[in-house]
């Protein structure tokens, strides 16, 4: 999804050096080649936020305000699966006749696919596919639709080589580190169960930890925070959600439909030590209704943005950035308040004893 129209889909990155509008020429110089010259090599390179096939990186088309946008495309031919099945029985019936066999080795199929494959490639169409990304100069972020390890692990060597360093993915343990100094491996893990003969789990879970407790402090708080500039907003949890937990049993578990958030199921899973791992979250400032599902590693998934005033494509461009940036700042200022508390000797111990509290009162009037 695009970050210049409909909902949105990405993941932050922290940038190691602040940039400006000269990064433009650097992205230029890494323009993808032209299709024309797609053979059997797959080609990536950078293109204009607009389309695929624009090459053209200039100011005029890629920078609004504080912001540079551009998509990192990549060209490859495929031969559809169907396709290539076909024409593989086909050339296996006349390998089997010419020897006179029933059966074809592996080798031989495996020759017979590469050659297939190799006859097939270069009349098949170019395959286009992109990952969209924003520059924030003004917050040193790299915002980018990478959601999945293999985009992130597409994207981050070609924006090094392209901007000479690698982004760092904001996840709830860089987060920590970053914006609390808080490292993640030296806290304890916890069970918020109140079955206390739960083992914990044996490795950190920050992110499910902040999503578990940010349920329970909206229901106990009433959901009404700040942000950092004093602005007041809201939020609330809603379905589908996921619970996660490592151990015997089954793993994860999905509610959806009706009020999964107050079910039995919600309650059995808290009570068995799952963790919340992804939840829709919607948040309000003002008269402006944000909502995304949120997962615990600080992936943002179809994130809806208020409509805005603007009509003219730079300014609306602009003010979209600027809706998602209130959403990522409130909900990295809620993450700020878990680690404060979290890191709290006196505190957090409460805070435990009153999830379980929470979680044993849950499931019993739930029942």
């Amino acid at each position: 999804m695009a970050f210049d129209s409909g909902s949105v889909s990405f993941r932050l990155f922290y940038l190691q050096q602040s940039y400006d509008s000269g990064l433009i020429d650097a992205f230029a110089q890494h323009a993808a080649p032209p299709i024309a010259s797609l053979n059997r090599d797959p080609l990536t390179g950078w293109v204009t936020g607009r389309h695929l096939f624009d090459r053209e990186i200039t100011e005029e088309k890629c920078l609004f305000g504080p912001y540079l946008h551009a998509q990192l495309m990549r060209a490859e031919k495929k031969v559809p699966a169907s396709l290539l099945r076909a024409h593989l029985l086909m050339e296996e019936d006349v390998e089997l006749r010419a020897r006179e066999a029933e059966f074809l080795p592996r080798a031989v199929k495996a020759e017979v696919k590469q050659r297939v494959t190799e006859s097939l490639l270069p009349g098949m169409p170019p395959t286009l596919s992109s990952i969209p990304v924003v520059v924030d100069f003004r917050n040193d972020l790299l915002l980018a639709g990478a959601l999945s390890d293999k985009q992130i692990d597409t994207l981050s060597p070609v924006f090094k080589e392209t901007a000479g360093t690698l982004p760092i993915l904001l996840t709830p343990e860089t987060a920590a580190i970053r914006r609390k100094q808080v490292n993640a491996n030296d806290l304890e893990p916890v069970s918020f169960s109140p079955d206390l003969s739960l083992d914990p789990p044996t490795e950190s879970t920050l992110g499910m930890d902040f999503l578990t407790w940010l349920w329970f402090a909206w229901e106990k708080e009433g959901g009404v925070y700040h942000l950092p500039d004093g602005r007041e907003f809201g939020i609330m949890l809603e379905g589908p959600v996921t619970f996660f937990r490592e151990g015997q049993g089954a793993h994860e578990a999905v509610l959806r439909k009706g009020t999964p958030l107050n079910s039995r199921e919600a309650g059995t899973a808290l009570l068995c030590g799952k963790k919340l791992k992804r939840a829709k979250v919607v948040i309000a400032h003002s008269d402006e209704v944000f909502s995304a599902t949120l997962d615990a590693d600080f992936a943002f998934r179809a994130l809806k943005l208020p409509k805005g005033e603007q009509a003219e494509p730079a300014g609306k461009f602009e003010e979209r950035m600027l809706f998602i940036e209130t959403f990522w700042t409130a909900w990295l200022s809620l993450y700020d308040r878990f680690l404060d508390l979290r890191t709290d000797p006196k505190q957090w111990p409460k805070t435990l004893d009153a999830m379980r509290q929470w979680i044993s009162e849950f499931s019993s009037l739930v029942r």
